[in-house]
C-alpha cells in the first residue's frame, strides 16, 4: 500500500479538500492559514539504518471562543470525538462531524488538498495545505493533524491561536505554538518503521491499543524537532465582508 493512500485513508474517498460551516460575522477579518511540510528527504534516521520521509496528514481546524484548545484536554482521555481516528488514520471526518456541536465553537473544516494537487492527500516533503478562515476579535483557531509515520501521534496548538491582539489580527509564523501530542489511545512503534502504522499497516484499525492520556509525546524514540519539519503561518489577508 502506497504512503498516500496509507495516511489518506476514507479522507480522499470523503471528498474533503474544505468542509466548513458558514464562518465569522458582520465586519469580520479573512485569514490564510498555510501548514508546510519543510522537511527535505527522508529526515527520519531509522534504528534499521535505513531512513524514512516525514509525512503530515491533512489538516483539522477549529474557529472558536474560550480558553481551552476544543479538540482534546491534555491530561485526560481522548473523549470519542474523532481524535483517536485523526491521530491513527489521519482522517479529520470525526473531528469534522462532532466539534460543531461543541459550544464556543463557532466554524470547522479540514484541508486534504496539498496546494498544486488534484487530489486529497497527505503532505509530503515539499508540500503544504492552504486555506482561509474569518474570525472577529475574541476567537480564536485551534488544529490537529496526524504525524503520519506513527500510531497515534498528532500535531497541535498547546494553547488556542490568539488571532487578534488589542483588536489587531495577528499575523507571522506561528509554528512555536505548536507541540507533537499522543493520543493514547495505541501503542506506540518507532517512527517511521513500526508495522502498524500509516504506511504499512494491515487495516485501520490494527495495533495495540492503549487507554492513556492525551499528553506530550514521550518515549524512548527520537522525533524531529517541529521547527525542522513544519512550519505555521496566519497572514490576515482582508475583510470577509469583501469576499465571496
Amino acid at each position: 500500500m502506497s504512503l498516500v493512500r496509507a495516511v489518506s485513508l476514507s479522507v480522499v474517498a470523503l471528498a474533503l479538500a474544505q468542509v466548513a460551516m458558514a464562518q465569522g460575522a458582520p465586519n469580520a477579518t479573512k485569514f490564510t492559514v498555510k501548514v508546510e511540510n519543510i522537511s527535505k528527504g527522508e529526515v527520519l534516521q531509522l534504528s534499521s539504518g535505513k531512513t524514512a520521509p516525514f509525512v503530515s496528514a491533512p489538516t483539522f481546524w477549529a474557529l472558536h471562543t474560550g480558553a481551552s484548545n476544543p479538540i482534546f484536554t491534555g491530561g485526560q482521555p481522548e473523549s470519542d470525538n474523532g481524535l483517536e481516528q485523526l491521530a491513527e488514520t489521519g482522517n479529520p471526518e470525526g473531528l469534522v462531524k462532532n466539534l460543531s456541536a461543541v459550544p464556543g465553537v463557532t466554524a470547522v473544516g479540514a484541508d486534504a488538498l496539498p496546494v498544486g494537487a488534484t487530489e486529497g492527500g497527505p503532505l509530503t516533503p515539499g508540500q503544504a495545505y492552504e486555506f482561509e478562515v474569518s474570525a472577529s476579535p475574541g476567537q480564536s483557531l485551534s488544529l490537529a493533524w496526524m504525524f503520519g509515520q506513527s500510531n497515534d501521534l498528532f500535531y497541535s496548538n498547546d494553547r488556542p491561536i490568539t488571532l487578534f491582539t488589542g483588536g489587531k489580527p495577528v499575523s507571522g509564523d506561528m509554528t512555536a505554538q505548536i507541540s507533537l501530542w499522543d493520543a493514547g489511545t495505541e501503542v506506540n512503534e518507532e517512527p517511521g518503521l513500526g508495522p502498524n502504522q500509516g504506511p504499512r499497516q494491515a487495516s485501520p484499525d490494527a495495533g495495540t491499543a492503549e487507554r492513556e492520556a492525551v499528553a506530550h509525546v514521550r518515549d524512548r524514540y527520537k522525533y524531529p524537532r517541529t521547527g525542522q519539519v513544519l512550519r505555521l503561518t496566519i497572514t490576515p489577508s482582508g475583510s470577509a465582508m469583501s469576499s465571496k
